[in-house]
C-alpha cells in the first residue's frame, strides 16, 4: 500500500514538473517578440497611413512583432524628436523613421543608438547611419514628373513660360531630390522654373501659394508631396484656367482631381512596400541576419487619366 502511495506521489510530482517546464518554455518564447515603432513626419497624409498599413501587414505575418505607429500631428522637428524619445522610453528595439529633416533628429538617433536600437529609414532618411533605407528614387521620379509636364505643355503648343514649384520645406531630403529632378527635366528649354515656395505639406497653405503663382501667369505648377498637390489642384480648380498641375503621391482626393482634369498626373509611390519591407528588414537585423542592401528603391509609377481607365 505504501509503495502504491509513493508511486502515485512520484507521478504527481513529475506531472507538476512537466507543467512548470512547459510554462517556462512559453514565457521564454514570448520574450522573442520584437518592439518595433514607425515614426513618420506626420499623420495627415494618406501616404503615411499606407506606410503604416504595410508595416502592420508584415508584423501580422511575422507574428513576433509588437508594432506601434507614432507621429506628430503636423510636420515639426521638435515633435518628431519627442516621438523618437517616446519610442526609446517605450522599449523600442527598432525604429522605422521617415525623417522630417536630415539633421534635426541626429541627437535623438544617437540616444537610440546608445540603447542598441536599430534604425531603418522609410521614404526620407536622416544624415545618420542606418541598417537600410527604403525609398523612392526621388530625383528620378521628380524628373519623370517634369517630363510629363513638359510633354503636356508641348502638346498644347507651349514651348516657353513660367513654372511654379510648391514643396514642403527646405530641409526634407525626399522633396529636395524631387525638386532637383523636376528642374533637370527643363534644362536647355525656354521654360523658367520660379523660386520654390514652401507650404509645410499643408493643403490650405499650398493652395494659397499655388494661387499666387497663377496670378503670375504660370503655365504649370509642380506639387512636391500629397498636401502640396492637393493645394495646387484646388487652386487650379478655383482659377478655372489652363495651368497644368503635376504632383506627387496618391490619395482619393488627388485621383478625383486627375479625373476632373485639375491635375494632369501624379507620381505614385509604394508606401505600403516601404512599411512592409521596413519591418522585415528591422526584424532580420534584430535577429542577426545579414542585410545585403543599404538602399532599396521601392519604385514609382505615373497616374493620369489614361492610367485610371485601366
Amino acid at each position: 500500500m505504501k509503495k502504491k502511495i509513493l508511486a502515485m506521489m512520484l507521478i504527481a510530482f513529475l506531472s507538476i514538473t512537466v507543467i512548470v517546464g512547459c510554462s517556462d518554455d512559453s514565457d521564454s518564447g514570448s520574450g522573442d517578440s520584437h518592439k518595433v515603432y514607425l515614426i513618420t513626419m506626420d499623420q495627415m497624409d494618406q501616404h503615411w497611413v499606407s506606410v503604416d498599413e504595410g508595416a502592420k501587414e508584415a508584423a501580422d505575418e511575422l507574428g513576433n512583432v509588437d508594432y506601434e505607429w507614432l507621429a506628430p500631428d503636423v510636420k515639426d522637428d521638435a515633435k518628431q524628436i519627442e516621438s523618437i524619445n517616446n519610442a526609446i522610453a517605450g522599449g523600442a528595439e527598432a525604429i522605422l523613421l521617415a525623417a522630417n529633416g536630415p539633421d534635426a533628429v541626429t541627437q535623438a538617433l544617437k540616444e537610440a543608438e546608445k540603447e542598441g536600437i536599430k534604425i531603418v529609414y522609410v521614404d526620407s532618411p536622416a544624415d545618420f547611419p542606418a541598417v537600410q533605407t527604403l525609398a523612392t528614387d526621388n530625383e528620378a521620379a521628380g524628373k519623370l514628373a517634369g517630363e510629363e509636364m513638359k510633354k503636356a505643355l508641348e502638346e498644347k503648343g507651349i514651348n516657353a513660360g513660367k513654372i511654379g514649384v510648391v514643396s514642403v520645406n527646405a530641409s526634407t531630403d525626399s522633396t529636395i531630390q524631387r525638386e532637383k529632378g523636376f528642374r533637370s527635366a527643363f534644362e536647355g528649354t525656354d521654360f523658367e522654373i520660379l523660386e520654390t515656395q514652401y507650404g509645410d505639406g499643408d493643403a490650405a497653405k499650398s493652395k494659397d501659394i499655388a494661387a499666387n503663382y497663377i496670378t503670375q501667369d504660370v503655365v504649370g505648377i509642380f506639387g512636391g508631396n500629397e498636401g502640396s498637390t492637393v493645394g495646387t489642384g484646388n487652386a487650379i480648380k478655383e482659377a478655372g484656367g489652363d495651368v497644368i498641375g503635376v504632383g506627387f503621391d496618391k490619395s482619393d482626393t488627388i485621383l478625383q482631381m486627375i479625373e476632373e482634369g485639375h491635375i494632369l498626373a501624379t507620381m505614385s509611390q509604394n508606401p505600403d512596400v516601404m512599411g512592409y519591407e521596413g519591418v522585415k528588414t528591422a526584424v532580420d537585423a534584430l535577429e542577426g541576419k545579414e542585410i545585403n542592401k543599404e538602399y532599396v528603391d521601392t519604385g514609382v509609377s505615373v497616374i493620369n487619366k489614361e492610367a485610371l481607365k485601366n
